[in-house]
């Protein structure tokens, strides 16, 4: 992984956007001392418009090739310019580089926030970064909760089990999609699988839904509690729980699953051949409130 690779990309994205005024205020204040890069950190928004970026699509896979996961779909130029001069602080004299960076963190703003936690896996020393991103976790300003979740790489590689599950489970409470938490499948646990189906119970108990995409959480750590769960599912007037229902039985090596999903062989036979997977189940509006 590179950081300076990254700078590289960042800077090329934001020069096909950038007038030449803002391309030329951006690299003269990323070559500034500390406390002036600082200062243009905080006043970007006064020099850079907040037009959407667009990069290239090798540009988005060179990104993610880079640091696992990392995008910056739906930012704005504020903010990837932002998270860039962060790239452009220099890291050498340790206890200067984390003060400037806890500077910056004790006196943002809420936009100020989002780009210092999207910056997280772009930023030296991180793991004296972790106290902030497990506070963020239970942040209620959705923002900087999003910045934190969303193709952010930094959680995956860091957060300990209870960290990692409490960002799941905050994720799936807020009605947010899961699928833009980079890293789900390496971080399941059987923790996490059981404190699933206790969150499914009280939601059905209340006559409310779960997300179907959820339940990818668990198909290593399938029992006779969860194969219940599943059964369930399979009775649920809603196809999309029954087509996780299905997924969760293929993918789990517990023998009573595949003898479950046998009674349900048009949902076998779209699995074995390749037209049911969870990428189906990636809703963006989730709306299990209802």
């Amino acid at each position: 992984m590179s950081i300076h690779k990254v700078s590289t990309l960042l800077y090329q994205i934001l020069e096909q956007q950038l007038t030449q005024a803002e391309c030329r205020w951006l690299a003269q204040k990323s070559e500034a001392p500390a406390l002036e890069l600082m200062t243009a950190f905080v006043a970007t928004q006064r020099f850079i418009s907040r037009q959407i970026v667009e990069p290239g699509t090798e540009q988005n896979i060179a990104l993610s090739e880079e640091f696992l996961g990392f995008s910056i779909e739906g930012w704005d130029l504020v903010r990837t310019s932002r998270v860039w001069l962060l790239t452009c602080l220099d890291p050498r004299n340790k206890e200067d580089y984390i003060r400037h960076i806890e500077t910056l963190f004790d006196t943002a703003e809420m936009n100020e926030l989002v780009a210092l936690y999207s910056a997280l896996p772009l930023l030296a020393y991180p793991e004296k970064w972790l106290f902030r991103a497990t506070e963020a976790v239970r942040s209620n300003v959705g923002n900087v909760f999003d910045a934190l979740v969303t193709h952010n790489p930094y959680p995956a590689k860091h957060f300990n089990e209870l960290a990692w599950n409490q960002l799941v489970l905050k994720t799936i409470f807020n009605d947010k999609p899961i699928h833009y938490i980079v890293g789900l499948e390496d971080r399941l646990n059987s923790t996490l699988a059981t404190i699933l189906s206790d969150f499914a119970h009280e939601r059905w108990a209340a006559d409310r839904r779960v997300a179907p995409q959820v339940w990818r959480l668990t198909p290593p750590y399938l029992n006779t509690n969860l194969l219940r769960d599943m059964k369930h599912l399979f009775s649920s007037a809603d196809v999309h729980d029954q087509k996780a229902a299905a997924l969760v039985c293929a993918q789990s090596e517990f023998a009573d699953a595949h003898t479950l999903l046998s009674q349900y062989p048009d949902y076998q036979h779209a699995i074995e051949h390749k037209k049911l997977n969870w990428a189906n189940l990636e809703f963006k509006d989730l709306n299990t409130h209802v």
